[in-house]
Order: structure tokens, then sequence, then C-alpha cells
């Protein structure tokens, strides 16, 4: 805890003693009332101050992926396991990527892939890419459409991981296309 963080506890605690004493002291004829009620606007003032700081933590565990969009760009922040994640329309599917720095460009999961209305059974596995758990086959492909807020793609290169992989990848040759800038809570592509 830094310096002004310690003074702020301390400067808290000084007023909440002083105002729990006043209370405490003023009402000394109906102590049980007063007791009962300062509990109440305790427990609301810790929901509320709850609420407030737990505000970004349950609105990305309610809805992963949900980036704020405006005309010109995109702002896409941490999850809960400290990785980004953003809902991108895939040949108009919806579908979930994480962002990927260390990916090359769009990896979709076979899943994903047959979401977007991807035939996978007619697919060719002929390249091979590097992932956490190591090799594994690919399939080249060009995506139709790629929409990520306003900003639309066609004729976009990706391909199909044919090994296990949880989450579609949204790798760099496609960020590419934006300006990024990356801070430790939050991502922000634009145009």
């Amino acid at each position: 805890m830094s310096a002004d963080q310690s003074l702020r506890v301390i400067y808290l605690v000084v007023l909440l003693v002083a105002v729990v004493g006043a209370l405490f002291f003023g009402n000394r004829q109906s102590l049980g009332k007063t007791v009962q009620q300062l509990a109440i606007w305790a427990m609301i003032f810790l929901g509320v101050i709850a609420a407030r700081g737990l505000w970004g933590d349950l609105q990305r565990q309610i809805v992963p992926g949900a980036a704020r969009i405006s005309a010109t760009e995109i702002d896409i922040p941490v999850s809960e396991d400290g990785h980004f994640y953003v809902n991108v329309a895939v040949n108009g599917a919806p579908i979930l990527f994480v962002i990927d720095t260390g990916a090359t460009g769009i990896a979709l999961t076979r899943a994903d892939a047959r979401l977007a209305g991807i035939d996978t059974g007619a697919l060719v596995f002929t390249g091979q890419s590097q992932t956490a758990n190591g090799m594994v086959p690919t399939a080249s492909l060009r995506l139709d459409s790629v929409v990520l807020g306003n900003f639309r793609d066609r004729n976009v290169p990706a391909v199909v991981i044919g090994g296990n992989l949880d989450v579609s990848l949204l790798g760099m040759d496609y960020l590419s296309r934006y300006e990024v800038t990356f801070t430790r809570d939050r991502i922000v592509l634009k145009r």
C-alpha cells in the first residue's frame, strides 16, 4: 500500500470513529435503536462500495468479450483471467475470440468454423502451427466477412486449427489493420 493510500485509510477510519462517536454519545437514551440504524446504514454503505468496486469484474463475468464500441474505436477490457476477449462476427456468426499477440493471424476452432458456416469436413489440413499444446495441423481459408464493432473486412485470411483449441484466436495479422494501444487493463483498437 502506498503512502497516499495509507493516509486515506487512516483519514477514513478517523472520520468513521468521529461519526460513530457522535451518534453514540448523542443518542445515549435510545442506544439500541441507534446501533440498529447504524448497522443498517453500514450494510447499505458496504453494499454500494462492493457493487461499485466489483462492477467491472461482474460485467466481465456476465458478458465476456463485451467491448465499448464507438464510431472510431473499440475498447476491450481485460477479463478476470487476464486475457482480452472480444466478440467478432465471422460470416455473420457471433464468435468469441481471445486476442493473442503470439498468434500470426485468425485461428478458428473447428466448432467456431462450423458456426461460421464452414464445412470442416471438406478442409484439407496441410499446414502446421506451433501452439502452447505443441504442433497442430491447420487448414488455410478465407473468411467472407469479419465484423469487429463498426468495422467490416472482407476476404480475410484465416486458419482452422485441427488440434484442440478452447477458443478462437485473433492474431497480429488481423490486429495490424488497426492502431492498437495496450495497457494493463485494456486494449483499444482504432481505425
